[in-house]
């Protein structure tokens, strides 16, 4: 079940001014999400790298699966819109990179219309597995802005204890 299913077409916020995939692949921890019925689980991380000039290899891991996609970069004069696949034959989603410090945090944001509704997407992302509370009100301030629900959003488990065993 999605918790983000809304009446009314899609926003279109802005991304992440000179985004810079060399500097975004790496490792990510997955801190708070809108719920989706494909992603289940906890201790959640995603990991890019770079495939080639406007291509990123995705490998998401959880507690319950992992699958690995590709993201492009669809126009090269906005490359924080990409656009991920994850089965061959499916049709890619969108994967808006509204902002990030490279280091520290990534907000992504993702939308499709679909007639009279939309379908929301977000991921709130960290180098490491917590983020200071401050950013996140600060992430949850951009998504507000655009219309997003933050109060949908959900916390990952990303306790070191529990999440050890997939990380080791």
């Amino acid at each position: 079940m999605f918790s983000s299913i809304k009446f009314g077409k899609c926003p279109k916020p802005a991304v992440q001014a000179n985004f810079d995939a060399t500097r975004y692949v790496g490792e990510w921890y997955e801190i708070q999400k809108l719920p989706a019925a494909f992603q289940k689980g906890e201790c959640g991380t995603a990991t890019y790298t770079l495939k080639s000039e406007g291509v990123v290899g995705v490998l998401n891991n959880g507690t319950i699966n992992s699958i690995v996609g590709t993201a492009k970069v669809k126009d090269p004069a906005e490359p924080a819109k990409l656009e991920v696949s994850f089965f061959e034959n499916s049709p890619p989603g969108p994967y808006w990179v509204l902002s990030s410090d490279y280091d520290g945090h990534a907000l992504v944001y993702g939308c499709t219309n679909f007639g009279l509704f939309h379908v929301e997407f977000s991921w709130i992302l960290s180098r490491q597995p917590t983020l200071p509370e401050e950013t996140i009100e600060d992430l949850h301030s951009t998504l507000t802005s655009i219309g997003v629900k933050v109060d949908k959003m959900v916390y990952t488990n990303q306790d070191e204890t529990y999440c050890a065993p997939m990380r080791d």
